[in-house]
C-alpha cells in the first residue's frame, strides 16, 4: 500500500471514475490490447467491490474515504480516512483528516481541488446535482461533457488541461468523472442500435485513446498519485437484469488501480 502521509503535499492527485465500467470488460480489453495506454500506465486492473451500486452512493462513499474494497477477505487499510472512533481500516499509512470529506481535507493541506463532471449527478442543473461538484473549489460541466456527446472524454480532458495550466505552482487534486461508458454507449459502436457489452467495450477503447494528453500534462508537473476506478458496473441482460442500482455481481465488481505517475524509477 502507498504511504499516503508521504504523498499528500508532495504529489498531485488525479482521481478518475470511469462511470459504469464493468470489471470483466476492463480486464478483457486490457488483455486483448484494446486499452494500450491504460496498460502502459498501470499494468493491470485490480478486482474490487464498490461501496455503492450507482453513481451517487458510490461517490458519496469515495469522497468520505471509502474507495472500492479489495475483493478478498481482510481488514484493508484505506488510503484516506475521516477521523471517527472505532474505525478498523485506518492505519499508519492512511492519510487521516478532521474534515467532513477528503476534498475539503486536501484543500486544507494546500491543494487546489477541481471537478470535471460527466454524468447527471455532476450537471449542476438542480440542487441534487450541485452537491458533489459543490465539494470542490472549482467545478465544470457542459452538455458536451455528458453522456450524449460522442466526444465527451476529449472535451473533459481539454477542460482538465485548462485547470492544470492555471495552477502551475500549486498541488492539484483533480477529479474526473468519465461519462462515455454510461448509456447510451452504442454511439461508440458503428451500426449498433442498442447498448451492449460490446458497445461498452468500444466506449472504453475510445476513452483510452483520449487520456494521453492529460497524463503527459501531469508527468510534466512532477509526481502524481493516480486513482483510477469504476464507481459501479452495469448489467446487459445477465440473469434478466439490466442497468445498475441493483445487487448483481457485474454491478458490484469494479476495476481499480492506484499508482504513481510517472513510475518512481522513471
Amino acid at each position: 500500500m502507498i504511504d499516503m502521509n508521504t504523498v499528500v503535499g508532495t504529489h498531485d492527485i488525479l482521481m478518475i471514475t470511469f462511470d459504469t465500467l464493468r470489471y470483466d470488460v476492463a480486464v478483457r480489453e486490457m488483455d486483448n490490447g484494446g486499452t494500450p495506454n491504460l496498460k502502459r500506465w498501470m499494468g493491470a486492473w485490480e478486482k474490487r467491490h464498490t461501496p455503492g451500486s450507482f453513481t451517487w452512493a458510490a461517490h458519496c462513499a469515495f469522497f468520505a474515504g471509502f474507495l472500492p474494497t479489495p475483493a478478498k477477505p481482510g481488514r484493508h487499510e484505506r488510503l484516506f480516512a475521516l477521523r471517527f472512533s472505532g474505525s478498523e481500516t485506518t492505519g499508519g499509512k492512511t492519510c487521516a483528516m478532521d474534515t467532513p470529506d477528503i476534498v475539503s481535507g486536501l484543500a486544507a493541506r494546500g491543494y487546489h481541488t477541481a471537478c470535471i463532471g460527466g454524468v447527471g449527478f455532476f450537471k449542476k442543473e438542480n440542487a441534487l446535482s450541485q452537491v458533489l461538484p459543490g465539494l470542490f473549489q472549482e467545478s465544470h460541466w457542459e452538455e458536451r461533457m455528458g453522456v450524449t456527446d460522442p466526444r465527451s472524454t476529449e472535451h473533459q480532458v481539454s477542460q482538465a488541461l485548462v485547470v492544470l495550466r492555471a495552477h502551475p505552482e500549486q498541488r492539484v487534486f483533480l477529479f474526473l468523472n468519465i461519462s462515455a461508458l454510461h448509456q447510451p454507449n452504442r454511439i461508440y459502436l458503428p451500426g449498433a442500435t442498442e447498448d451492449s457489452v460490446d458497445s461498452h467495450a468500444a466506449a472504453l477503447r475510445y476513452v483510452d485513446s483520449c487520456l494521453p494528453p492529460l497524463m503527459e500534462a501531469f508527468r510534466a508537473r512532477g509526481k502524481t498519485l493516480c486513482l483510477f476506478m469504476s464507481d459501479h458496473g452495469t448489467a446487459y441482460g445477465e440473469e434478466g437484469f439490466t442497468g445498475h442500482r441493483l445487487a448483481h455481481e457485474c454491478v458490484w465488481n469494479v476495476p481499480y488501480a492506484e499508482f504513481i505517475h510517472p513510475a518512481e524509477d522513471a
